[in-house]
């Protein structure tokens, strides 16, 4: 049998400020391993009701640069937020600053969607936090981490983060 070799780490994020742990463990993970982190966020898509309303009321054109700015928005908030990091985590990013070498917004179902970007970008593995709903019963794994640690075809490393 052949020692996995890890190159690649998908970091999934909410963007939540409860996720610096989980960032700190992929930092960690891809020092450990010369391995680069691509960090990815999904954002899950409006059910049909809420796109009847907002079809009813713009037009389509108009619906697709709103999702199209809603996108670029997104992904300059995560490039925001990793400076933020980095400015307060000085020590840990001045080593760190080349292992961000991708930042991904993806729409979709979380669960379903970190499998496949996984699969797609051709990460090595997968690291996620528990989960941040306050819900009785959830404090112990989120319904996303459970749902990626079942149906993925990589490792997936869940980092506590509540």
């Amino acid at each position: 049998m052949k020692i996995p070799k890890i190159k690649t780490i998908l970091y999934a994020t909410d963007m939540g400020d409860h996720m610096r742990p989980v960032f700190l463990h992929a930092i960690s993970l891809a020092r450990c391993y010369d391995a680069n982190i691509i960090m990815l966020h999904v954002i899950e898509p409006i059910g049909s009701t809420g796109q009847a309303v907002l079809a009813a009321y713009l037009p389509q054109k108009k619906l697709e640069n709103l999702e199209k700015n809603g996108m670029k928005n997104i992904l300059k908030t995560m490039k925001k937020r990793l400076d933020n990091f980095c400015e307060d985590e000085k020590e840990i990013c001045k080593e760190a600053a080349d292992l961000v070498t991708q930042t991904v917004v993806s729409s979709g179902r979380v669960g379903d969607e970190i499998p496949h970007q996984a699969k797609k970008l051709n990460a090595d593995i997968i690291i996620m936090g528990t989960g941040t709903s306050n819900f009785p019963g959830s404090s112990l794994l989120g319904s996303n981490a459970r749902h990626v640690t079942q149906f993925s075809s990589i490792p997936v490393l869940v980092v506590p983060n509540l």
